[in-house]
């Protein structure tokens, strides 16, 4: 009679997690990163169309810019308190 060895709970414990892994690798991305929510794209068009002039602005999370009349924004920090956005750069007049 064999007996359950140290060794063989870490083989196995290794294999388990490759196998884990290797299956999260097959997920499509879609199912790991989330949409953004509705309300976010609302608000962030409201605000735009309510400051025409504005070329730049930050919910200090974010960082955008309005290229050809659409936001191209940053990646969002790690640690951050999201806030009402703020215009920090508008058209001279």
């Amino acid at each position: 009679m064999s007996h359950f060895s140290f060794r063989d709970a870490v083989c196995l414990a290794i294999a388990m997690a490759g196998m884990a892994s290797a299956y999260a690798a097959d997920m499509p991305v879609a199912d790991i990163i989330p949409e953004p929510r509705q309300t976010e794209n609302v608000s962030l068009q409201d605000f735009i169309k309510a400051n025409p002039d504005c070329l730049e602005f930050t919910d200090q999370c974010s960082h955008c810019a309005i290229v050809n009349g659409v936001a191209e924004c940053s990646t969002a920090e790690i640690a951050c308190i999201k806030r009402e956005n703020q215009c920090t750069k508008r058209t001279a007049k």
